[in-house]
């Protein structure tokens, strides 16, 4: 017979100094055989059983009724399922669920004395999650995506579902070497385009090849969640104890030795010295990274403190020069300006939909608006001054060109676009001919010194610089 694997999970990443909050509306739930559509390659030697998935754009802590209902539901298909020899778990890694300090390891918990200890669970991650020690305790297998940004992700979900099937099909039950690593960055300071990321992940391929290892994974935590379990950590599993160990103490004193060589991909400055450079460079698009309210790593999108920025420039205030700033979160915002109509003057407060404490005066033209966009909302661009300020109904990553076109946009055109992002994606870092990483404030901060952390694990680098060196010596896990 077939071996019975069931697929399921939820993937946020949750930011605690965030005021949005994540509820049903947020996420995306698929259910079946629409989950197991979502995966490209599912080896038809395995009987696979799609229960229930849920997925949100990152934001802030998730409203613990909608977890306990996806949870419960989760459990619920694998009762319904039983006996399974296996679960693909597919997660993210850095959801903060209102009320608890370690959702993922919670939720994993609660599979493993569904399932019980004889079937297999393998979890694909994002490296910006954090791999606690409860965690790795209720998996057999774990697996996180190589690159920054996640072009492989969709490798890492095969290499998930491959581990999991090769090891029901050899009778493996693998071990886990585990190190915590008590470093936490903003990923946009581990970008593996740069050292020395580029190589600790280039490593990992090689590590795996290596007699009685299975797979190797590094992840860098997730900075902007106040919980114990933030912090980098390592896991490499295996069938040969040696091996598995060697190789994860190799790793983990690796990353802690070069944890000072970490750095931004670009200059990183204030958001004035950002504007200032963009503005005296010739090469268009020029992009600056409205990194502290990024929605895709937690922000609300809803902080109004960069257009304030743009619209104090003299140059940019008075059209001599122009800026692209996308986007803001502003319900009501968009609301006025469909009421006005295109080509109407408006003056709207602009920021703080969800609680962030910047808001911003906007007086200006509607130039464009677009109904029912999928992820938007209905949008508006309104002109003033030298800005085209997006406003969105619902909060929307901008990270492609046609984002933009689509809006009649150019940011060849314009002297700066500004976009809440962090490191910039595929797209937009092929365009661009220039580009900053401005260091605005929000739930995202890239000084992570400055925000208010109290229920992190310490010392940690670089919240404690002068930390003495840490043990680093792996934790073995067993199936």
């Amino acid at each position: 017979m077939r071996p019975r694997v069931a697929i399921g999970g939820m993937a946020i990443e949750s930011s605690t100094f965030s005021p949005h909050r994540s509820g049903a509306a947020d996420f995306t739930v698929v259910r079946g055989s629409t989950l197991l559509a979502k995966y490209d390659v599912l080896p038809s030697s395995v009987e696979w059983i799609g229960l229930v998935h849920a997925r949100a754009l990152p934001g802030g802590a998730v409203e613990r009724a909608f977890y306990e209902s996806i949870k419960t539901e989760l459990l619920a298909g694998l009762r319904a399922a039983l006996p399974l020899d296996g679960v693909y778990l597919d997660i993210h890694g850095a959801m903060t669920v209102a009320g608890s300090t370690d959702a993922e390891g919670d939720l994993a918990a609660a599979i493993r004395e569904v399932v019980g200890p004889a079937c297999l669970i393998s979890a694909s991650m994002d490296p910006h999650g954090n791999m606690s020690r409860r965690l790795i305790g209720a998996l057999d297998l774990a697996t996180s995506h190589r690159m920054s940004p996640h072009d492989d992700a969709p490798l890492t979900r095969r290499r998930a579902i491959a581990n999991l099937v090769g090891c029901l099909e050899g009778g493996v039950r693998p071990l886990r070497a585990w190190v915590r690593v008590p470093v936490l960055l903003p990923g946009e300071r581990a970008c593996t385009r740069d050292e020395p990321a580029r190589s600790i992940y280039g490593s990992l391929s090689e590590i795996e090849r290596r007699d009685g290892i299975i797979d190797a994974a590094v992840w860098i935590g997730y900075a902007w969640a106040d919980e114990p379990r933030c912090s980098a950590a390592v896991v490499v599993t295996g069938t040969d104890e040696a091996a598995i160990k060697s190789a994860a103490r190799e790793l983990g004193r690796r990353y802690w030795d070069a944890r000072t060589a970490f750095d931004f991909s670009v200059p990183a400055a204030d958001a004035e010295a950002c504007i200032a450079s963009g503005l005296s460079r010739t090469a268009r698009p020029f992009f600056i990274s409205d990194s502290g309210d990024n929605p895709t790593a937690g922000g609300a999108g809803d902080a109004s403190y960069m257009l304030e920025r743009l619209l104090a420039d003299p140059r940019i205030a008075s059209g001599q020069a122009t800026a692209i700033w996308a986007s803001c979160a502003d319900p009501a915002g968009v609301a006025a300006c469909v009421r006005a109509g295109a080509g109407a003057e408006v003056d709207v407060p602009v920021g703080g939909a969800f609680g962030s404490p910047w808001s911003t005066r906007l007086q200006g033209r509607v130039e464009r608006l677009r109904a029912a966009d999928p992820v938007g909302g209905d949008i508006a661009v309104v002109a003033a001054g030298g800005v085209r300020a997006v406003l969105t109904t619902r909060r929307k990553p901008y990270h492609y060109l046609r984002d933009f076109t689509d809006l009649g946009l150019d940011p060849a055109a314009h002297d700066l676009t500004v976009v809440k992002i962090g490191y910039l994606v595929p797209d937009l870092f092929a365009a661009a001919r220039g580009w900053m990483i401005a260091l605005t404030p929000g739930g995202v901060d890239q000084h992570i010194t400055r925000l208010p952390y109290r229920a992190l694990a310490r010392p940690i680098y670089p919240l404690d610089p002068d930390m003495a060196d840490p043990e680093l010596e792996p934790l073995i896990t067993r199936s």
